[in-house]
């Protein structure tokens, strides 16, 4: 099969891929103070730092593996680098996953700048202390957090709630909470906001007994708050245990607090995922009929939900609502219809909802999941075409996760040249290809009986350090043992 040239170029045209990562976020109003890092610069040092101060200190840590401090330091003398908060956070941000090199050079850095009379700003401080916290390194974790409570004033809201996030992190409640009851030492003040920012980072991590447990023997100190509440409630939704939500939901009703949008909103969501889906229809119009004014974000989850027990009229009924509600639907809203639409291959309704979201534009303009649902439905290469076509006229670009499928799916249709180019696209554009890349070219040619093939690629695979699949990896254990045999 010849492939077309509209498709060339669009490959040839893709450049910078990220990788796709699905991510849904709901906010809890703002109950929790946390502050944006601050641009901190040592006196007489200008604003704008060249790129290869960054470049030169990249090139001495990565030619010193051991990552010792002394290593770090005799590389670094001869070197001509002026040190600002900018060049210090911007290479800790490159090692946020290796917290060796990142404090070997922290603290050679602080220590450079102590010697000239001058320190690191907090947002340095914060950002090493981050790194330690998630690799769970809390010997040095507490060493920086000392040096920065013997400076006077220096400790802010954000390093407090990289503190008790990292620890409720890594399950050391408890610690956590004496961090929140000494917090005074620090030059902090222990407040509802500083309370809630430790029953968030308990909760986020699955701790939501112990955050229940302690917002009830605190109340007293701290008061009913609809924004503590919603926490609370939060925590266990997203653990999906329904009887304690209702518990607490009850609870709310009970209190002196009034639920606001989002308590309903939280609620709505759990009752949705729990396949509460009828009461959480009930429960989105009486926020309607009591002028609570949902958002699109609740409707949206309705809408999944409904859509996910195949009662698309009443989806559909939602969603032609929301206008006139003063919730105007965004991409979300119709990637979730069109998701179930190509399930049931109802793709004409496909066609005009595609159709609505280019015309009104803005927050509906389809993104890479929305052509992903397309994709996903294609039955013919033409169909894919057609996709790709809209992706390149919209200025959508393709992720790892779509080369995925795309390689899937010409794979499934016999179709090796376009296999070949997608995968040689992936290797010019440096985003792929990738462990789920290379697990899905290796089965195809293993299915097929070209183990040679297979194993080819296998070997590429490993020698570029990505760890094979489970799957792979058996499939090329079992080949091990029968050679051996």
């Amino acid at each position: 099969m010849q492939m077309k040239s509209g498709l060339q170029l669009l490959f040839l045209r893709i450049h910078d891929l990220r990788r796709l990562h699905f991510v849904t976020q709901r906010t809890l109003g703002s109950a929790v103070v946390v502050h944006s890092y601050r641009r901190i610069y040592f006196s007489n040092f200008p604003l704008n730092q060249p790129e290869n101060e960054v470049t030169q200190i990249e090139n001495v840590l990565r030619s010193n593996p051991n990552c010792s401090v002394e290593d770090i330091e005799r590389g670094l003398h001869e070197c001509d680098i002026l040190l600002t908060d900018d060049v210090i956070l911007n290479v800790l941000q490159r090692h946020r996953s290796g917290w060796k090199p990142a404090f070997a050079f922290f603290t050679w850095a602080c220590g450079k700048m102590n010697s000239a009379g001058c320190f690191p700003g907090v947002s340095v401080y914060n950002e090493c202390l981050d790194i330690l916290g998630r690799m769970k390194r809390f010997d040095e974790f507490h060493q920086v957090l000392d040096e920065m409570r013997v400076r006077e004033n220096f400790v802010n809201e954000r390093t407090y709630a990289i503190a008790v996030g990292r620890l409720a992190s890594a399950h050391k409640v408890d610690d956590a909470i004496k961090f929140f009851e000494k917090i005074q030492d620090f030059g902090l003040e222990r407040n509802l906001a500083a309370f809630q920012t430790l029953l968030l980072s308990l909760c986020r991590y699955k701790h939501v007994e112990e955050a229940e447990l302690l917002f009830r023997n605190r109340r007293l100190d701290f008061g009913d708050d609809i924004k503590t509440w919603n926490i609370i409630l939060n925590g266990w939704c997203v653990l999906r245990c329904l009887p304690d939500a209702k518990r607490v939901w009850r609870d709310i009703v009970r209190s002196e607090c009034s639920p606001d949008k989002f308590t309903y909103g939280i609620f709505v969501n759990c009752l949705s995922k729990s396949g509460k889906i009828t009461t959480a229809m009930k429960l989105l119009r009486k926020m309607w009929d009591k002028e609570c004014n949902p958002d699109t974000a609740i409707c949206n989850t309705v809408i999944d939900g409904l859509c996910f027990k195949k009662r698309i009229p009443e989806a559909l009924q939602i969603f032609n609502e929301m206008n006139s509600r003063g919730c105007p639907p965004n991409v979300a809203t119709y990637n979730s219809l069109i998701m179930h639409m190509c399930k049931i291959q109802r793709m004409e309704k496909v066609a005009e909802l595609m159709r609505e979201m280019q015309e009104k534009g803005g927050a509906c303009l389809p993104n890479a999941l929305t052509y992903g649902y397309l994709l996903q439905a294609a039955k013919t290469p033409e169909q894919v075409d057609g996709t790709l076509e809209m992706m390149e006229k919209s200025g959508c670009k393709l992720q790892q996760d779509l080369y995925n499928l795309l390689l899937r799916l010409f794979i499934a249709w016999g179709d090796q040249e376009r296999v070949k180019h997608i995968w040689d696209e992936m290797e010019k554009s440096g985003s792929g290809p990738d462990q789920r890349s290379y697990a899905i070219i290796i089965h195809s040619y293993w299915n097929k009986g070209m183990v040679d093939r297979a194993m080819e690629y296998y070997s590429d695979m490993t020698s570029k350090g990505l760890v094979p699949e489970r799957k792979t990896k058996f499939l090329v254990e079992q080949k091990m043992a029968k050679s051996n045999s």
